[in-house]
């Protein structure tokens, strides 16, 4: 499987513009898609001919289906697909206006893109898809209840379809990453943050997993001892956080 063009989601910001960067430097052909379409014209000034966009908003599920579609064509094909788009409510005040965007965003827009990446890749015979997930899908957490569910759907979403994919004739990869806390947009101004990862390391760390076509990474790689912390921690303790 070659895997020599890659489309991000959520590419304006954070890990994934970050990502889009690096994957040009190492010779990607990179598709970028987001809502704001300025920084997505900035991107394409600063990347240049490797660099190819679409504005999406994947609430808006059949345009964005169809986006995606035609990003990929436009770029002569798509070897890998990363579904980063994804928002938090852990600053806002808990309402039910605001779960509900979260789920829409990053469970709702999470299903539509995803089964739209795995259809074309079926169809294509081989692909990868990588899903941001959180080492927030391990526990519920009182300020974040719909970020940290959502983060959880995701993982064992994908994990249900990598069964899938082993029983496919089409050679796909999926691939689970696990973030704990990183610079950007999302986190700014959290408090609390440990273990923080600049930005650029942890999308390095991010492209490396997914070179190796792993199932499942974490980013950065010390949060794995985190992950098995909270799976030895009794209920009765995270209920009291």
């Amino acid at each position: 499987m070659q895997n020599n063009s890659i489309i991000i989601t959520g590419a304006t910001s954070g890990l994934g513009q970050e990502l889009a960067r690096i994957c040009i430097k190492k010779g990607y052909k990179t598709g970028g898609t987001g809502r704001r379409v300025e920084r997505l014209e900035e991107m394409k000034d600063e990347l240049g001919d490797l660099f190819y966009f679409r504005e999406m908003d994947v609430t808006q599920f059949d345009d964005a289906k169809k986006g995606l579609i035609e990003l990929a064509g436009e770029m002569g094909g798509a070897d890998i697909i990363v579904l980063n788009a994804g928002i938090s409510n852990i600053q806002d005040k808990s309402s039910v206006e605001v779960e509900q965007c979260v789920i829409d965003v990053n469970v709702s827009g999470f299903v539509q893109l995803f089964n739209t990446a795995y259809n074309y890749f079926e169809k294509q015979g081989h692909g990868q898809i990588v899903g941001m997930s959180s080492i927030a899908a391990y526990l519920g957490y009182g300020l974040s209840a719909p970020y940290n569910a959502s983060k959880a759907f995701i993982s064992n979403y994908m994990q249900g379809y990598r069964q899938k994919a082993r029983r496919s004739d089409a050679h796909i990869i999926i691939t689970d990453i696990k973030p704990g806390f990183a610079e950007s947009e999302m986190t700014e101004g959290q408090k609390g943050m440990f273990w923080v990862a600049p930005t650029d390391v942890a999308a390095r760390q991010i492209l490396k997993s997914i070179e190796k076509r792993k199932s499942r990474a974490y980013i950065t790689r010390r949060w794995r001892l985190i992950a098995w912390l909270i799976h030895i921690v009794p209920n009765w303790v995270i209920d009291r956080i």
